[in-house]
């Protein structure tokens, strides 16, 4: 059996800027202030970094965002849901296709390892035309502030799921960052680097994808 999990910005869709643009709404709401979020470059991190990032340069700590991480999940999904449609929030060429023949496949869990807030998952994904139930397990941005904490994560939830473990080699990590290709290597998962994000072929070769 095969365990395949997705990133989702850049891999399965085109946001469009709307989570960017939802995470300013979000940030001012839950810390007061917006701090450096405008330099902050979104691609390959977890949401808790991002906003780590954006305040540490006004003293905010790992520990002071965690604590507010419940209140900042609410905060950016409901200000995603109330603006997305003013994005065009596309899928990525194929990803639609791939999903649904993966899901459909017997041998094969289908699952999301990504940087998003859990709150805004599902939001993203219907706007891009997937159905959010297709992806069985999950691990998330609100889960762990460097993305490597991640996949190991979805491993256990998948274990869960599938009452059996995973060998390394029948997992493979599908993602359109550095970031993706790095994090598979916390669980000696397998990686498939898409150039649909912001990064070209030849730069995420440099990475050494499988």
């Amino acid at each position: 059996m095969y365990l395949i999990l997705f990133d989702i910005d850049g891999t399965l869709l085109h946001s469009g800027g709307c989570g960017r643009a939802a995470t300013r709404l979000a940030v001012q709401e839950v810390f007061g202030m917006v701090g450096q979020l405008d330099k902050v470059n979104f691609a390959g991190k977890t949401d808790w970094q991002i906003v780590l990032e954006s305040l540490q340069p006004a003293g905010a700590t790992v520990e002071q965002v965690q604590a507010a991480l419940e209140a900042y999940d609410e905060a950016i999904a409901r200000h995603l849901g109330q603006i997305i449609s003013q994005f065009p929030v596309r899928p990525c060429a194929g990803a639609l296709e791939l999903v649904t023949a993966l899901q459909s496949h017997p041998e094969t869990v289908v699952g999301l390892v990504t940087g998003n807030m859990a709150g805004i998952v599902p939001i993203k994904l219907r706007a891009a035309g997937f159905d959010p139930g297709d992806f069985k397990i999950g691990a998330f941005g609100s889960e762990g502030w460097q993305r490597p904490m991640l996949p190991p994560l979805a491993l256990e939830r998948a274990r869960t799921y599938a009452s059996r473990d995973f060998a390394p080699e029948d997992i493979v990590i599908l993602g359109d960052t550095p970031g993706d290709i790095r994090c598979a290597a916390s669980i000696g998962a397998r990686t498939l680097a898409v150039a649909t994000g912001p990064y070209t072929r030849d730069e995420l070769r440099t990475y050494h994808p499988d």
